[in-house]
C-alpha cells in the first residue's frame, strides 16, 4: 500500500462559486494579496481571523515549495465611511482624538504588528501603505479619466459604474445586479456630486482643515479606498496574480470595485482565485461597531470585557480561529474560548512529548502492521483535509486521532515497538509539521524554560529532603501559572494546564 500520495490542493473561488484545483499562473511562483487593516482604531477579533487564516494559507503554500510573494497592505488614508459626508475613517478619528492623522495611523499600525507577533502571524513579504503609492494612484486616475470611465466634479473624481456596466458585469463577484442596487439605494442617495449612488471615489477633494492631503491635477485631496488596493496589488504583483484574499465583508463593494478598475485598464480580472474568510459573531450576534459589540484583541488578552470571565492567551485565540472552517461564521463566546483552550493544551502537551521521543526497538514486541497502516492513513488524511480548501477543522480531527496514539505511548498503554519504525517516524513528523509549521501553534507559559528548570531542581531537592510545605507551594504556584507537575518513577515531568 502506498501512503502520502497527497491530493492536489483545491480552493473555493468566490468568483466561480466552486472549488478549483490550485494551479499557479507562473509556477512555482505565487502572488497573494490580502486586504489589511484600516488603522484608525484598536485591532479586533475580526482582524485576527483574517490574518490567521491567510497566515496558514501562506505557510502551507510555502510548505508545498511555492515561491510566494505575499502582500498585505496597511490602509492609512482613503477609507471613506458610509456617512453623507463620506469622511475618511482615519481623518475622522484623528479629529476626535485631536492628534495628527499620520501619528494616529502609526500608533495603531504598531499595535496591529504587536498583536500579529503575539498570534504568531508571519510578516508578509511586502506591506505597502496606501500613502506610499500616491503618485501611482494619481497616474491611474488620469488613465480612468482619459478612458471615459471616470469624471471630475468639485475637484473629486468618481468611477462611473453605470457606463462600466454597459459592456461589463458589475456584480461578477457578488452576484448583485446594478439596477437593483440603484433602486434599493435611491432613497439614501444624497451625494449630489455623484451621477449614481454606485459610483465610487477615485480621488476625494480636501481642504486646509484636513491635515493630510496631496496635490493632484484636480486639486488637493487624497485617493479612495478601492483605488488604493487596486494600485498596490498592481504595483507589487502585476496585472494578474494568483490569490486575492480578505474578509467576506469586503467582497462587495470593495473587491467588486477592484475588479471593475482592472477590467477598464487591463481587460482582465486582477486575481485568478478570490478567497474570503467569513465573519465573527459575538454570542450569536453579528459583530459590528453599529451594534456596539466589537471586542478588541487588547480586551481579550487582558480579560477586560463584560462577556469575558478571564484573560485568554494569543495561542488560545489562534486555535479558536482555526477550529472553524475559514468560510463559515465563527461564534465568539466564553464557552467556545474555554473549549479551544482545552484542546490547544492537549495538542501542545502531545507536541511537547513527541518532540523528545525517539524510536527504540523492543524485541519483546512484534510490530502490528495493521495498526501501523492505520497511523499512515491518518497521516495521509491530514494532507487530504488541508488540500480540501484548507479544511482545518477536519485536519484537527485527524491530528487528534494521532494525539490519541501519542498519549497512549506516554501513558504506557502502547509500546513504540508495536508500531513499525517508518509509521512512528511519519506520525512524529506529521504531527510536528502540521502543529508548528503550518497551523503555527506555539508552546506558551508564564515561565521561561530556564526559570522552570530552576524551580524543578528546587522541587526535586526539597522533595528529597521531605520539605513538603515547600513542595506543595511550588506545585500550587506552577499550577496557578498553567503548569502541572507529574511525578514520574525516575523523573519529574510537567504538562500545560
Amino acid at each position: 500500500m502506498k501512503y502520502l500520495i497527497k491530493t492536489k490542493l483545491k480552493v473555493y473561488n468566490s468568483i466561480t462559486k466552486k472549488k478549483e484545483i490550485f494551479i499557479p499562473i507562473n509556477y512555482p511562483f505565487v502572488g497573494m494579496y490580502l486586504c489589511g487593516p484600516t488603522v484608525y482604531g484598536d485591532s479586533h477579533i475580526g482582524h485576527a481571523r483574517s490574518a490567521v487564516v491567510f497566515d496558514v494559507i501562506f505557510r502551507y503554500l510555502k510548505y508545498l515549495k511555492y515561491k510566494v510573494k505575499y502582500v498585505r497592505n496597511i490602509t492609512d488614508i482613503g477609507h471613506l465611511d458610509n456617512s453623507f459626508l463620506a469622511e475618511d475613517k482615519v481623518l475622522k478619528q484623528s479629529k476626535l482624538k485631536k492628534v495628527d492623522p499620520m501619528e494616529l495611523s502609526q500608533y495603531y499600525t504598531n499595535i496591529y504588528h504587536n498583536y500579529m507577533k503575539l498570534l504568531n502571524v508571519q510578516s508578509p513579504n511586502i506591506e505597502p501603505r496606501a500613502t506610499g503609492t500616491i503618485l501611482d494612484q494619481i497616474d491611474i486616475v488620469k488613465k480612468f479619466i482619459k478612458s471615459g470611465f471616470a469624471y471630475e466634479v468639485n475637484n473629486s473624481v468618481y468611477f462611473n459604474i453605470k457606463k462600466y456596466s454597459i459592456n461589463n458585469y458589475y456584480g461578477i463577484l457578488s452576484g448583485r445586479i446594478v439596477d437593483d442596487l440603484i433602486s434599493g439605494n435611491r432613497k439614501l442617495f444624497k451625494q449630489k456630486e455623484k451621477k449614481s449612488v454606485l459610483d465610487f471615489a477615485l480621488w476625494k477633494s480636501s481642504d486646509e482643515k484636513n491635515l493630510v492631503y496631496w496635490f493632484s491635477p484636480w486639486g488637493y485631496g487624497f485617493p479612495g479606498w478601492h483605488l488604493e488596493c487596486f494600485a498596490m496589488s498592481y504595483k507589487y504583483l502585476g496585472k494578474v496574480f494568483d490569490i486575492h484574499g480578505g474578509g467576506i465583508d469586503l467582497l462587495f463593494p470593495h473587491h467588486e470595485c477592484e475588479i471593475s478598475q482592472s477590467q477598464v485598464l487591463y481587460s482582465n480580472n486582477p486575481a485568478k482565485y478570490w478567497l474570503h474568510n467569513n465573519l465573527v459573531n459575538i454570542d450569536n450576534r453579528k459583530m459590528g461597531k453599529s451594534l456596539g459589540n466589537i471586542i478588541t484583541l487588547s480586551q481579550i488578552f487582558n480579560g477586560n470585557h463584560s462577556i469575558l470571565d478571564k484573560p485568554y492567551s494569543p495561542m488560545t485565540i489562534r486555535f479558536f480561529i482555526l477550529q472553524a472552517h475559514y468560510r463559515s461564521v465563527i461564534d465568539f463566546s466564553v464557552n467556545s474560548l474555554n473549549f479551544a483552550r482545552l484542546k490547544y493544551i492537549k495538542f501542545i502537551n502531545g507536541l511537547k512529548f513527541i518532540k523528545n521521543l525517539y524510536y527504540k526497538k523492543n524485541n519483546d514486541f512484534k510490530a502490528d502492521e495493521d495498526l501501523s497502516d492505520k497511523i499512515k492513513i491518518e497521516c495521509n488524511n491530514c494532507y487530504n483535509a488541508i488540500n480540501d480548501d484548507f479544511n482545518i477543522p477536519k485536519l484537527i480531527s485527524y491530528l487528534f486521532t494521532l494525539l490519541k496514539y501519542i498519549n497512549k505511548i506516554q501513558d504506557g498503554l502502547l509500546d513504540i515497538s508495536i508500531i513499525n519504525e517508518s509509521s512512528f517516524n511519519l506520525l512524529k513528523k506529521t504531527y510536528i509539521i502540521f502543529l508548528e509549521d503550518i497551523l503555527g501553534l506555539l508552546e506558551e507559559n508564564n515561565f521561561s524554560k530556564d526559570l522552570l528548570n530552576i524551580l524543578l531542581n528546587v522541587y526535586k531537592k526539597e522533595k528529597m529532603l521531605k520539605n513538603y510545605s515547600i513542595v506543595d507551594y511550588i506545585r500550587f504556584e506552577l499550577k496557578s501559572n498553567g503548569i502541572i507537575l507529574k511525578d514520574m518513577k525516575n523523573n519529574i515531568d510537567w504538562i500545560y494546564n
